[in-house]
C-alpha cells in the first residue's frame, strides 16, 4: 500500500508543469536554507556591517571576536554568499552583502514595528508617533510642539531617536522614523520637507575672552579668531555657517573638528582651544568658564525644518504635522522683539 502511494505521489509530480515543479524546489531550498540560518547571527552581522570591524561590533555586543567571526561565518555558509571583503583594517560589505542585509534589517524593523503596534493595541493606545531629532535642537518651539501634543492626543506613544542628519534622513527612508527634525537645506531625497522655525546664533567663549565683555559680536571681530566644533555643531551646520560669514568679509575660517558632544566641546572652549558657535537655546546651559554672547546681525539665524515620507498613512503622524504647522503660522503672526526661540 505504501509504496502505491509513493508511486501515485510521483505520477503526480511527473503530470506537474516543470514550471510548476521548479518553484515548488526553489520554495523547499529556501526552506531549508531558512532553517539553517541563526538570527543571532543576523543581528551579528548587521553589528559588524553597522561598524566594518569584527572587533569593534565584538566590543558592542560585549562577546568575543572569534565568536562573533564563527556566526557571520556560519551564515555566510548557510547562504553560499560572501558577505563581506576581509582586509588588515577592518572589513567592506560585498554587493550581496549589502543586498541581504538591507533587505534584513527592513525586515526586523517590520517585525519590530508589528510588534510596537500590537503592544499600543493591548494598551488601548491610539497610535505611536517614531520622531527623530538632533541632539542639540529641543528648542522652546520643538518642546511646545512636544508637550501640546502630549496633552492634546494622551492615547498616542511618542517614539523618540537622536542622531546625525545623515542617519535621521536614512531611518526615515527605510521607514524606521516617521518624522525628523534637521536643520534647513539637509539633503532629504524622496521626502517631504518644510520648514517650521528659526533660532539665534551665538558665539561661545572663554569667559576671560577680550569679546565676553562685548555685549553682542560681529563677525569683522571673529576673522582672526580660531574655532573649535563638535558633531552637534557640524549637525546643525554651523562649520558651513562660519565658513561663508568669514569669507563674506574676506578672510579665511580657522576651524579645528572634534569628534565629541557639545558637553566636551564646551569644555575644549573653556580651555582656550578655540571659539564655538551654538543655537541661542544652547545657552540656557550654564558651562564653567564660558560666556555666549549673541551676534549682531539680525540674519545670523539658522532654520529648522520637519521632513516626512510622502507616503507614510500614519495617522498619529498627521495630526502630529498639523500641530507642527499651526504652531509654526502661530509663531509667524505674533509679533515680538525676541527671537522664535
Amino acid at each position: 500500500m505504501k509504496d502505491r502511494q509513493t508511486n501515485l505521489a510521483e505520477c503526480d509530480m511527473n503530470k506537474t508543469p516543470n514550471h510548476s515543479r521548479r518553484r515548488i524546489e526553489r520554495s523547499q531550498a529556501s526552506s531549508t536554507i531558512s532553517s539553517m540560518i541563526d538570527h543571532v547571527s543576523i543581528s551579528q552581522a548587521l553589528v559588524v556591517a553597522d561598524h566594518l570591524s569584527f572587533s569593534r561590533a565584538a566590543n558592542v555586543l560585549g562577546v568575543r571576536q572569534s565568536a562573533v567571526s564563527r556566526r557571520v561565518q556560519a551564515l555566510e555558509d548557510a547562504l553560499g554568499v560572501s558577505l563581506f571583503e576581509r582586509h588588515a583594517s577592518g572589513v567592506r560589505l560585498t554587493v550581496a552583502g549589502r543586498q541581504f542585509l538591507d533587505n534584513t534589517r527592513s525586515a526586523i524593523h517590520e517585525i519590530d514595528l508589528a510588534v510596537k503596534n500590537a503592544t499600543v493595541a493591548g494598551r488601548g493606545a491610539e497610535g505611536v508617533v517614531r520622531i527623530g531629532v538632533l541632539p542639540s535642537l529641543l528648542s522652546n518651539f520643538l518642546c511646545d510642539v512636544l508637550t501640546e501634543f502630549r496633552e492634546a492626543q494622551p492615547g498616542v506613544i511618542m517614539d523618540f531617536f537622536d542622531g546625525p542628519p545623515r542617519e535621521l534622513i536614512s531611518r526615515i527612508m527605510e521607514r524606521r522614523l516617521d518624522i525628523v527634525f534637521v536643520v534647513s537645506g539637509t539633503p532629504t531625497p524622496g521626502c517631504d520637507a518644510e520648514a517650521l522655525w528659526s533660532s539665534g546664533i551665538c558665539i561661545a567663549l572663554p569667559d576671560r575672552h577680550p569679546l565676553a565683555g562685548c555685549d553682542a559680536i560681529d563677525w569683522e571681530l571673529l576673522k582672526d579668531e580660531h574655532f573649535v566644533m563638535g558633531r552637534e555643531a557640524t549637525a546643525a551646520g554651523f562649520d558651513a555657517y562660519a565658513t561663508e560669514r568669514i569669507a563674506r568679509i574676506g578672510g579665511r575660517l580657522s576651524l579645528t573638528m572634534h569628534d565629541v558632544s557639545q558637553d566636551l566641546l564646551m569644555q575644549f572652549v573653556a580651555l582656550g582651544f578655540g571659539l564655538s558657535l551654538v543655537s541661542d537655546v544652547s545657552t540656557a546651559i550654564p558651562y564653567p568658564g564660558v560666556a555666549f554672547r549673541p551676534l549682531v546681525n539680525e540674519d545670523d539665524r539658522v532654520s529648522y525644518s520637519v521632513v516626512w515620507l510622502p507616503g507614510n498613512d500614519n495617522p498619529a503622524l498627521r495630526r502630529f504635522l498639523s500641530l507642527a504647522r499651526a504652531k509654526s503660522a502661530e509663531r509667524r503672526e505674533t509679533p515680538a522683539p525676541q527671537a522664535l526661540d
